[in-house]
This record gives structure tokens, C-alpha cells and sequence, in this order.
């Protein structure tokens, strides 16, 4: 009876431990479930190639003079860097993604540019 318990508690901890390494959820799958719920995808991005949550915006390329305006930033079209300070239009940025060289625009004028990597 004694051999019957103790292999009873050998099984119930060996089944308690396959739920902490490996018999649940990783990390990895809850960000995707998470990003994938947030209309997202995991993707690789910058220099590191870093596996990031991307979500697209509905916005995407809509003119704007800030960012109040826009799901993401207002950024000037395309990686075209502006004087900082003057007066320009920009457009909706299409994802989250932050990635990259560009200038933003705040209250209908260019910020300094700025290149995450």
C-alpha cells in the first residue's frame, strides 16, 4: 500500500511538472494567440530581427497633421527626411511596427527624423 502512494505521488508530480515545461502553453504561443487576437501578426523586425507583435491600422495612408488623428503616428510619406519645424501633411502610418527612418509630424509640422533600428 505504502509502494501504491508513493508511486501515486511520483505520477501526480511528474504530471504537475510536464505542466510547467512543456505540457502548457509557451510564451511564444500566448503572444501569438495575443497578437493574432489584436487583428496582428508576429513578425521579424529591425536590425536585430526581433519577433514582434505587428497590427495593421484601418487608417493606413490617410492624410493627417498629427497624430491624434491616426491609430498609429502621422509620419511624412515614405523615408523622406523634412526640416524640422516646417509646416507639412503627413499620412497615417500603416502598422505598429516602428521600425525604420522617418519623420513625424505633430500639429501640422515636421519633428526631427528618426531612425529606429
Amino acid at each position: 500500500m505504502i509502494r501504491v502512494a508513493s508511486m501515486m505521488g511520483a505520477l501526480m508530480l511528474g504530471m504537475g511538472l510536464s505542466s510547467c515545461f512543456g505540457g502548457g502553453v509557451t510564451p511564444e504561443q500566448r503572444a501569438e494567440a495575443d497578437c493574432s487576437a489584436q487583428g496582428g501578426k508576429m513578425q521579424r523586425v529591425g536590425r536585430m530581427q526581433s519577433l514582434q507583435c505587428v497590427i495593421p491600422y484601418s487608417d493606413a495612408g490617410q492624410t493627417c497633421t498629427d497624430a491624434a488623428q491616426c491609430q498609429g503616428e502621422c509620419r511624412v510619406p515614405g523615408s523622406v527626411i523634412v526640416e524640422d519645424g516646417r509646416a507639412v501633411e503627413g499620412q497615417c502610418t500603416a502598422d505598429s511596427n516602428r521600425f525604420g527612418c522617418y519623420t513625424r509630424v505633430e500639429n501640422g509640422r515636421a519633428t526631427a527624423a528618426i531612425c529606429v533600428d
